[in-house]
């Protein structure tokens, strides 16, 4: 009796599971519903002809990417896994793999492996101005990515990681990413001047990383980005940042909106004379906080005024004594007094002993973009003051 007990409840048990699989299975179609309605404010609507549903995996098959204004893009399938159906209705999915990417064309052949977006929060409804109307991704990954034409493999890229972290208070996101192994052949330019310059410069195979970080304040619409930099081996490190303020949730929405509205209009000419209305309404809203622009000397000024000079008939010293005695006289015609002997002092000290070149707008205080606008416009010899400019070498 008890055997027969205990069976008939494990079979019960065994009952009640399979029925509350069958409850709490993922609606794959509701799930591409709801990306598609967080991608439509981008202009991109994806369709698949086939949905299946493995436990927490849906496998996208025979994708269709398509823009708004474009063709559309044919992608095998996406598999999304770990996919988790939240209790207000959206989902959140692990990860989203994607095909690689083997294509020809014009003669170069285009291959990417290891595809992945990490961490996708997908909203139960999307275009608002709040945090659980975004579509957020908290990493995205390549793995080598190459082009090779006529047998030759004229770029490649070891890796690229991006990622994209919510402060715990929900207050903004900070976000950082890597280009790891940049690498482009020059060797094959043909054409004479071209090439000579090349060869010159030292520029046949230019390798180095690119990276990037900044963070996003949303209540104030603060967007820091504190570093984008270009490091090459054997060139220099080019680095610049900028800080705005006003770039809130609402102003993203309402950007969106009108460019939406745009190209809903069949009107070209009228379309493009709206949207440029509503940018310059929305800009109104947007101020500057302080940018920079720096490089760093790697050998490449030197081989650049060997080059110019040969370019005159003279050497590179004589191309950079004649480079700093121009400079005074071409800024003289911008009426920048105060700063035209900075730059001056700035461009003599760099070529001499070429190390670091910076360039800074630092204003006591956020300047409203259309006061930029009114400076360029009618004085914009006050630009440099307005922004509060500074240029340095070797610091």
């Amino acid at each position: 009796m008890n055997f027969y007990r205990t069976t008939q409840l494990m079979l019960s048990g065994a009952a009640f599971f399979s029925l509350a699989g069958s409850a709490f299975a993922l609606d794959g179609t509701d799930l591409l519903k709801k990306i598609n309605a967080a991608y439509a404010a981008q202009g991109v609507a994806i369709a698949a002809e086939n949905i299946d549903i493995d436990g927490t995996t849906v496998t996208l098959k025979n994708v269709t990417v398509k823009p708004t204004s474009g063709e559309s893009l044919p992608i095998s399938e996406i598999t999304l896994s770990g996919v988790e159906e939240d209790e207000d209705g959206g989902y959140y999915i692990e990860e989203a793999a994607f095909p690689d990417i083997n294509k020809t064309q014009d003669g170069a052949t285009v291959t990417a492996e290891g595809l992945t977006l990490g961490g996708i929060s997908v909203p139960a409804t999307a275009g608002g101005d709040t945090l659980d109307t975004m579509m957020l991704y908290e990493s995205a990954h390549t793995g080598p990515v190459k082009v090779v034409k006529g047998g030759a493999e004229i770029f490649s890229l070891l890796e690229s990681n991006m990622n994209l972290a919510l402060r715990e208070d929900e207050s903004g996101f900070d976000f950082d990413g890597t280009f790891k192994s940049m690498k482009v052949d020059l060797t094959a330019a043909e054409e004479p001047k071209s090439k000579d310059a090349i060869e010159k410069l030292a520029l046949q195979h230019v390798q180095g990383d690119i990276t990037m970080k900044g963070a996003w304040e949303l209540a104030p619409g603060t967007i820091d980005i504190s570093e984008v930099a270009f490091d090459f081996t054997n060139i220099g490190k080019l680095s610049f940042g900028f800080k705005i303020s006003g770039y809130t949730m609402a102003f993203m929405k309402s950007m969106q909106d009108a460019i939406k509205e745009s190209e809903a209009n069949p009107n070209k000419e009228q379309s493009d004379q709206a949207l440029g209305l509503a940018m310059l309404g929305l800009m109104q809203q947007l101020s500057f906080d302080a940018a920079q622009i720096r490089f760093q000397d790697a050998s490449i000024t030197k081989r650049a005024l060997d080059y110019a000079g040969s370019q005159q008939n003279m050497s590179g010293k004589q191309m950079a004594d004649s480079l700093k005695a121009m400079t005074p006289i071409m800024l003289a015609q911008l009426n920048i007094p105060e700063l035209q002997n900075a730059i001056s002092a700035a461009v003599n000290t760099f070529l001499d002993d070429p190390k670091s070149l910076t360039v800074k707008a630092a204003p006591e205080k956020p300047v409203p973009f259309p006061t930029i606008v009114g400076a360029a416009m009618g004085a914009p010899n006050t630009l440099p003051q307005v922004l509060g400019v500074k240029v340095s070498a070797n610091d």
